[in-house]
């Protein structure tokens, strides 16, 4: 393995900014929330070089901060553009061949598009990973999901939610499940009624389909797909059916340890969880056990690792390019690549015939 083979990943403080900039180094941590909140937003902070990044035992990239929070991202769109730029910038002179787009940096830019005209690097926002590897966890769980809820009784199929299903990972993982749909339903939940409807549209001669734009929908939900962008979680304990399951997908997540305090019966997994068992970070780290990455992280190092040049997936990912990374993950066996053992707020979770239990 050679530097050639470099990438750059973009991260940014999340909802606690707090403990998040702690991740890079840890007397950070000991700065109040608020003084983070004002200084996020009023200074021209630049980029950080928050850790390397080795797969294999050797380097092969950096983990880039950006200097701004969720909620700032999502505020202050301009202001995150020109940060996730500057953060690309460092990206560059770091050697990178390919860079990823974390969390709400994907979001802020488009999902990439506003950076489509940059040449000196490759831009990748990992949706198309990400798709693969939510579509994996699905189908995993929905085995468990029917005797969890007892739905071959109650309604004689799954019923599967996506929230945020226009967005670029849910429109991709709608179109997954469409494609093969195992028996399942789904309710595709989203704020525009416009896209709800032509996404509907292409998937209804594959599948089941509904559309609804409140998470009232989900209330008769066996398995919930979280993919929305979003500095809160969204997702209360009223919104769900005894015994369903939540696959949270989001970064920053949609859920909180509360909500399976007040629903015990409620069975909440980490989603777009990727294995790279010889993945080491230092420096810093990423909120993740070393062996672990978010499936966008993993995007883009499989990008790099197996010589891929030019951009990848900008903008609502295509199943041709979600089938194209997935062969790529194919041909880095070695290194892992797939989908991780099922976790619930980093808890294992031993997923059962008739039950999960958390480890």
């Amino acid at each position: 393995m050679s530097e050639s083979g470099a990438f750059a990943f973009t991260v940014h403080p999340r909802a606690r900014l707090r403990e998040d900039l702690a991740r890079a180094w840890r007397p950070l941590g000991l700065v109040p929330e608020r003084v983070y909140d004002t200084a996020l937003r009023r200074l021209p902070l630049p980029p950080v070089t928050m850790a390397g990044v080795q797969i294999g035992g050797e380097r092969v990239g950096h983990v880039v901060l950006v200097p701004f929070g969720a909620r700032h991202l999502l505020s202050h769109i301009d202001e995150g553009r020109r940060r996730v730029s500057r953060a690309v910038d460092r990206a560059v002179t770091l050697g990178a061949d390919v860079v990823g787009l974390g969390a709400l940096t994907a979001t802020v830019t488009a999902g990439g598009l506003t950076l489509r005209e940059r040449t000196d690097i490759a831009v990748t926002n990992g949706n198309a990973f990400t798709a693969a590897i939510v579509e994996d966890q699905i189908r995993m769980l929905l085995p468990n999901v029917s005797s969890r809820a007892g739905v071959s009784s109650r309604r004689g199929r799954p019923h599967v939610a996506i929230v945020g299903a226009t967005g670029s990972v849910g429109t991709a993982v709608t179109k997954l499940l469409a494609r093969d749909s195992a028996g399942a339903r789904l309710t595709l939940v989203a704020r525009t009624e416009g896209r709800l409807k032509a996404l509907a549209a292409a998937v209804a001669d594959d599948v089941d389909v509904d559309i609804a734009q409140t998470m009232d929908a989900v209330r008769d939900a066996d398995l919930v797909v979280l993919l929305t962008a979003s500095a809160d979680a969204l997702l209360g304990p009223e919104h769900l059916a005894p015994g369903a399951v939540v696959l949270d997908a989001t970064q920053p997540r949609n859920t909180s340890p509360a909500l399976a305090s007040a629903r015990p019966d409620v069975l909440v997994v980490d989603g777009g969880i990727v294995s790279i068992p010889s993945l080491r970070l230092t420096g810093g780290e990423i909120g993740l056990p070393d062996g672990r990455s978010y499936a966008c992280f993993a995007e883009t190092a499989i990008l790099a690792l197996s010589g891929h040049s030019g951009h990848f997936s900008l903008g609502n990912p295509t199943l041709e390019q979600v089938d194209a990374i997935r062969e790529r993950a194919c041909g880095l066996a070695q290194f892992g690549f797939h989908a991780a053992a099922p976790t619930s707020f980093g808890r294992p979770v031993a997923l059962e015939a008739h039950a999960a239990v958390i480890v």
